[in-house]
């Protein structure tokens, strides 16, 4: 089984597109990935406390965009190589119900692949 944990920036902001930071992992049952548009994310937190596994938190700065000074949502340090563990009683098995931070985001700006 192949386990890959990372953190990557889709930087379609310079041409015009939104700015995404993907927190995911990636094993032998698929590509698991939590997307925040942190130009839809205006920092309220409502994400970190839906989330029964605390995994959000929220930053003074895009630790990212250095032009941007509002606070956003991340994933938070310690928590992005636990995702596939820390996520895993969110995940639905067969029904796609709304999972609670998406849920409570109402900005729009997260976003799971699964």
């Amino acid at each position: 089984m192949r386990n890959i944990s990372h953190f990557s920036l889709l930087n379609s902001h310079l041409k015009g597109g939104p700015m995404l930071a993907n927190y995911g992992y990636k094993d032998a049952s698929g590509d698991f990935f939590i997307t925040i548009d942190t130009d839809k994310c205006n920092g309220c937190g409502d994400c970190v406390s839906a989330c029964p596994a605390q995994i959000f938190a929220v930053a003074d700065e895009d630790p990212n965009d250095p032009l941007r000074e509002d606070p956003v949502a991340i994933v938070a340090a310690d928590k992005k190589k636990k995702l596939k563990y820390e996520c895993n009683p969110c995940k639905p098995a067969t029904d796609r119900p709304p999972l609670p931070c998406v849920e409570a985001c109402g900005t729009g700006a997260i976003s799971h692949s699964w």
